[in-house]
């Protein structure tokens, strides 16, 4: 019983507008600041270098380079203090966890853009190209003729 509850606690609070974002995307974070009684929204820019947890409990982690520090930040996927988060850029990643970017500087953090399938674009048939076949078969023809 307390399961079904515990289950059913959890589908409530669990936010239904999350984009899907994958381990290596390069992710904008819009998180909810609080100044006093004034609240502003601020974006933490980074690659998700791991998630963790299920559920309500879900969190990520997005490791960003602020001048020439690496800065890593940890957020619960379903915080009221996630306003949105929006994919930028996604790679092609065969880990689940990226902690070796800790230990990478300038260009070796980059890593390979996974390409988006599109529909297939139909294309006009290309013409025959006729100069150099013609030339081709006309050499041909004045050989065989002067034999």
């Amino acid at each position: 019983m307390s399961q079904e509850l515990m289950k059913y606690v959890e589908q409530l609070s669990q936010k239904e507008n999350i984009d899907k974002f994958e381990i290596g995307d390069t992710v904008n974070v819009h998180c909810r600041i609080l100044e006093g009684d004034k609240e502003r929204i601020q974006l933490f820019n980074g690659v998700v270098i791991a998630r963790s947890g299920s559920g309500t409990a879900e969190m990520f982690t997005v490791r960003r380079i602020v001048a020439g520090e690496g800065v890593e930040r940890k957020f619960a996927v379903s915080s009221p203090r996630i306003a949105k988060i929006e994919v930028i850029r996604s790679a092609v990643v065969r880990r689940a966890k990226l902690y070796f970017l800790r230990g990478r500087v300038g260009k070796a953090v980059r890593l390979k853009e996974r390409r988006i399938e599109r529909k297939a674009e139909i294309v006009k048939p290309k013409t025959k190209k006729r100069g150099r076949k013609k030339t081709v078969a006309k050499t041909v023809a004045k050989a065989a003729a002067e034999e």
